[in-house]
């Protein structure tokens, strides 16, 4: 089942629109448990009153810092523990055969045979060489080949630490060791489908990849130009079904132009403008990198899923409801802007807040909200801002619920430690891009009341007219979730569609170069 979820997964992440037409008839979520109208705090009064408007004439208080991500600093690994001791065990000539076959695919899960070469200290028995290369080859592809220590802060998204010794002894004693091998990687056919694309853009390069592509953004259907013979013989490359000769630009070849640009992940037009001509140029090895790079994400993820879940694609910027391991529903989402990342990590979503009032943090407050009020004086009235009293002095900036709040009228809150959440949005134009990293880090929802009825499908007391009235009403309402939900927010560049295809998505916030470089370092030693 597993394996069938991580199709559905990659599956689900390759066309928000597209999905979500296809989804339309899906079946409806699991009943819940009656749920209460919970109202909302409301701030205490001090001085200033809480809810006062601020006039024209108000001299702003400095807020308060938020705390911050760590500051940005070269990357240096942290020293590794001593190794353990190798288990003395006695190898049959059959088992050391298996070892030997797992260790010679190591290659076609993207991890680089060389790095698994033993400390010199391990070949002085004749078996410990093979032992401390299987280990290491089990914790690599199993967990992951960058320690935890070394992630970003970012990436928030940890598989538990694992040392493999324990279950190697032990499936060598019990003659188990071909299955214990076989369970190691992630059991997600996202993750098969992938090495399968490593495989294929591997047998690209050793037939010398592809050449960079000229201009060709003033070709079109009708054209007869001597470029349209090289951009047919490079589509070909990845696309079997391209007729790789002839210098008229047909309809079959903006076809093909299509085809490659969804595979991108960019508005299908059928001409090589410039963003296509980038992404057909990324050279093959860079390709390669992007799926080995995603490959190790695989392995953060824990090795079964909630049936029932929200999954975030950061990159792609899209959600998708699953419901009994298939997914329910999908929408256009926007994601954190470089430099404000949307974080990977998994939690739960407990309630949702109809009609969330904002409260603002103190860096957003400080770089663009005061500097806005003091350069059109009554800007935050306007918006519906207010100030809110702290305890010990100073105030923050809330805004207040309705249709200017930039929470809009649904809010998902799950516990983190960046603060970021699920939420609706006032402006939605942004959803008509196909490039959606554009917010402070949280995640905007194209269709919020929709996943909202979903996730309260069955209850008797928040029936989709009570959800729409309560929002019609204004009231801020906090609605505990009977069953909680689980969040995962997930970061895919790279991901095989439903025609077994590689698609690929730009690496919005560098993490690709970042993983590989990462992982290259900590293999040498940090040099």
């Amino acid at each position: 089942m597993q394996r069938d979820l991580g199709r559905l997964a990659a599956a689900a992440w390759i066309s928000g629109p597209a999905l979500a037409a296809a989804l339309a008839g899906a079946a409806p979520s699991a009943i819940a448990q009656p749920r209460a109208l919970v109202p909302a705090p409301r701030p205490a009064a001090t001085t200033p009153p809480p809810g006062t408007m601020l006039p024209v004439t108000s001299k702003p208080t400095a807020p308060k810092p938020m705390a911050a991500k760590p500051a940005a600093a070269p990357f240096v690994p942290v020293p590794a523990p001593p190794s353990p001791p190798l288990p003395a065990v006695n190898l049959r000539p059959d088992q050391v055969a298996l070892i030997q076959r797992a260790l010679a695919q190591a290659e076609s899960h993207g991890i680089d045979h060389a790095a698994l070469a033993p400390a010199a200290d391990a070949r002085r028995d004749a078996a410990a060489p093979l032992v401390a290369q299987i280990l290491h080859y089990a914790q690599a592809v199993h967990t992951g080949r960058l320690p935890t220590a070394d992630f970003m802060y970012e990436w928030g998204l940890r598989p538990p630490a694992y040392d493999p010794t324990n279950d190697f002894v032990q499936a060598v004693t019990t003659d188990r060791l071909g299955a214990w091998l076989d369970s190691l990687p992630p059991p997600y056919t996202g993750y098969d489908a992938l090495r399968q694309g490593l495989a294929a853009y591997r047998g690209i390069a050793d037939r010398g990849g592809w050449e960079p592509l000229p201009d060709l953004s003033d070709l079109k259907v009708g054209v007869t130009d001597p470029r349209v013979v090289v951009l047919r013989a490079r589509l070909a490359v990845e696309d079997a079904a391209v007729v790789a000769s002839g210098p008229i630009y047909d309809d079959a070849l903006a076809q093909a132009v299509m085809r490659a640009q969804k595979r991108y992940g960019q508005e299908p037009d059928g001409l090589v403008k410039k963003s296509t001509l980038a992404a057909l140029n990324v050279p093959v090895a860079d390709r390669i990198a992007q799926i080995t790079a995603n490959m190790e994400r695989w392995r953060w993820l824990p090795p079964v899923l909630p049936t029932d879940r929200i999954q975030v694609n950061i990159a792609a910027a899209v959600l998708t409801l699953f419901h009994a391991d298939a997914p329910q529903l999908s929408m256009r989402a926007v994601t954190g802007r470089p430099g404000d990342e949307t974080p990977m990590l998994t939690s739960e979503i407990q309630s949702i807040v109809l009609n969330p009032p904002w409260n603002v943090p103190s860096a957003i407050a400080a770089k663009e909200l005061w500097p806005k009020e003091r350069a059109h004086p009554g800007y935050l009235a306007r918006n519906d801002f207010i100030v809110i009293p702290l305890d010990g002095g100073g105030t923050r900036l809330q805004q207040k619920a309705g249709n200017k709040a930039a929470l809009g009228h649904v809010k998902f809150d799950f516990a983190n430690k960046y603060g970021v959440y699920l939420h609706d949005t006032p402006t939605h134009g942004t959803f008509a891009k196909y490039t959606r990293q554009e917010s402070h880090g949280c995640v905007r929802l194209e269709r919020p009341v929709v996943l909202a009825k979903a996730l309260l499908d069955g209850d008797p007391q928040w029936t989709p007219d009570q959800v729409d009235s309560t929002i019609a009403g204004g009231d801020t309402v906090r609605v505990p979730l009977g069953q909680p939900i689980a969040v995962f927010l997930l970061y895919w560049t790279a991901f095989v569609g439903p025609d077994g295809g590689v698609n690929f998505r730009s690496d919005p916030y560098h993490w690709d170069q970042a993983l590989t470089r990462r992982i290259a370092l900590v293999a040498h030693g940090g040099a």
